[in-house]
C-alpha cells in the first residue's frame, strides 16, 4: 500500500524570514557603498557610477554587495509569492521582484570598465571599448531596475484598487522616477537617486508585508 506524502507546509516564520531578508538587502546595499564611496581614492559620485565601486583591488567588496542584495531580492520575491495569495499582482509581482534580484546579482557578477579616472590610475574619460562583462553589467542594471518599476506600477493598481490612496501615490510615483530617461549630464547621480528609489520600495514592501503576514 503506497504511503501517502504529506504536503510541505510553509509557517508564517519561514516567510517573515524572507521577508526580513528583503527588507536587509537595501540598507545592506547603501551602508556598504557609501563606506566605498567615502573611503575609496578617486571616487567621486557626479562623474562614477556606484557600480564603478565593482572595479580596482578593491572591486570584490562591491560585487559581493550586488550579490547579497540580488540574493535579499530572491528572498523578498519567495516571500511575496508566499503571502500575497489573491488579488491583482499575486503571480506578477513575485516574478518581476525576482528579475530584480537576479539582475542585482548579475550586475555584480558582471563588472563595469575602469574609465574616467576611477580606479585611481585609470586614464581620464569613457573606456575606449566596452568589454562584454561591461555590456553584460549595463544590460542586467537596465533589465533588473525595468523589472521594478513595472512591480511598483502592479502595486500602484493593487492599491488603488483597494481604495489605499497613500500607498498607490507613493508606488505610482517610485515607478515613474524608474521609468524615466537616463540623462547623459548626470546619469551616476541618477543612477543613484533610482538605487535609492528602488531598494526604499522593496523594503517598504517587505516589512508592510512581513507586519501583515
Amino acid at each position: 500500500m503506497a504511503t501517502a506524502i504529506p504536503a510541505v507546509h510553509i509557517t508564517p516564520a519561514a516567510s517573515g524570514r524572507l521577508l526580513l531578508a528583503g527588507a536587509l538587502a537595501g540598507p545592506v546595499f547603501f551602508a556598504s557603498a557609501i563606506a566605498q564611496m567615502l573611503t575609496r581614492e578617486g571616487f567621486d559620485l557626479t562623474r562614477h557610477p556606484i557600480s564603478q565601486l565593482a572595479t580596482g583591488d578593491l572591486g570584490w567588496i562591491q560585487i559581493t554587495t550586488f550579490v547579497l542584495a540580488g540574493l535579499g531580492g530572491l528572498a523578498l520575491a519567495a516571500g511575496v509569492r508566499r503571502t500575497l495569495t489573491e488579488g491583482i499582482g499575486r503571480r506578477a509581482l513575485p516574478i518581476l521582484v525576482g528579475i530584480f534580484g537576479a539582475g542585482m546579482v548579475c550586475a555584480g557578477l558582471f563588472t563595469m570598465d575602469p574609465e574616467n579616472g576611477f580606479p585611481a590610475g585609470t586614464p581620464d574619460g569613457p573606456a575606449a571599448q566596452l568589454s562584454w562583462h561591461g555590456v553584460a553589467h549595463s544590460v542586467a542594471a537596465a533589465v533588473s531596475f525595468t523589472a521594478l518599476a513595472v512591480a511598483a506600477v502592479v502595486l500602484t493598481v493593487r492599491y488603488a484598487r483597494r481604495r489605499a490612496a497613500l500607498p498607490a501615490v507613493l508606488s505610482g510615483a517610485a515607478g515613474l522616477v524608474l521609468l524615466l530617461p537616463m540623462s547623459p549630464d548626470h546619469m551616476s547621480v541618477q543612477i543613484a537617486v533610482n538605487g535609492l528609489v528602488a531598494f526604499t520600495w522593496t523594503t517598504t514592501l517587505a516589512l508592510s508585508l512581513r507586519r501583515s503576514a
